[in-house]
């Protein structure tokens, strides 16, 4: 009993520290974060938007179509479902550090990283799907559906509230690329990258693979959504990654919980300076006492 007591303790206060250190990290970075928040309603409104644009018109000849078989109505959800596998593991996982003993980053840190990540994905992806406007592949926005096209909007509110769920749920006309395979990518490459269990990195990489596959064959995208979804998002990832500073490994850690902020860092670095700068003034010194010895030396043998 005092056993599990102590150990429900020790959880608690290893929670509450956590979130102590997290909420100062937070206060010093909830701009960008809640810029990120903001955006994925903005990314909402241009999706519903583009619905009112679609023309529904004859499937395109797509070479994952012909090599894929059609999975149907019927199996339409086995796509989401591996995106939920994808998804919502992801989320848990970036929240571990407030549980568990072994933190290799900060929360809120990896956060901004994956925001960055997605934001700067579907600012293309919104580009590209208005440039050209494509007949959906999707069941419900192929001719003779009735949402395949969207009746002008009767109100502002309608827009606004993105007609939900009908419209999040049943969107057309936003096809290059996928969003799905923007969280799916960005995820997967942010765990291959803060991750510590290998066989769920490959694991990762498999189930990013399947999920392509099921996107195509459930025909919510054609493949050249998928394609360019997989070179896009790898090229932002790779972008943002030379731009943002690495998150400090918190790994075997001994010193404050907290990152170095910038005032911090400019003390080590004024410190590092002066340091340096007396080493090369010795080396200076050190240098010109030889040199005299040197002449006098050279002086005395003339």
């Amino acid at each position: 009993m005092m056993v599990a007591l102590d150990r429900n303790y020790n959880l608690w206060r290893r929670i509450s520290t956590e979130v102590t250190v997290e909420l100062q990290i937070f206060l010093g970075n909830w701009k960008l974060v809640l810029a990120g928040l903001i955006f994925q309603y903005i990314h909402g409104l241009a999706v519903h938007g583009v619905h009112y644009l679609h023309q529904p018109g004859p499937v395109l000849q797509d070479l994952g179509f012909i090599l894929l078989p059609e999975l149907g109505k019927e199996k339409f959800y086995i796509s989401e479902t591996s995106f939920s596998v994808i998804f919502f593991p992801f989320i848990l996982w970036t929240f571990h550090p407030f549980v568990y003993k072994t933190k290799r980053f900060y929360t809120v840190l990896l956060w901004r990283r994956v925001l960055a990540c997605i934001v700067t994905s579907q600012f293309l992806r919104i580009i590209t799907f208005y440039s050209t406007h494509l007949p959906g592949p999707s069941y419900h926005c192929r001719e003779g559906s009735e949402i395949a096209r969207l009746p002008p909007p009767e109100n502002i509110l309608e827009v606004i509230l993105l007609n939900f769920p009908q419209g999040v749920m049943y969107g057309c006309g936003d096809l290059i690329f996928s969003s799905h395979m923007i969280f799916t990518l960005v995820f997967v490459r942010t765990y291959n990258k803060y991750g510590s269990v290998r066989l769920i990195k490959t694991l990762s990489w498999l189930m990013a693979i399947m999920q392509s596959l099921l996107i195509i064959a459930s025909r919510k995208h054609y493949s050249v959504d998928v394609v360019v979804a997989w070179y896009t998002v790898n090229l932002v990832v790779f972008f943002i990654d030379q731009k943002l500073t690495e998150l400090p490994d918190r790994t075997g850690s001994s010193g404050s919980l907290l990152p170095l902020n910038n005032r911090d860092k400019t003390k080590e670095e004024n410190k590092q300076l002066l340091n340096d700068t007396a080493d090369r003034r010795q080396r200076i010194q050190m240098s010109g006492k030889n040199q005299d010895n040197g002449n006098n030396l050279h002086f005395e043998e003339v």
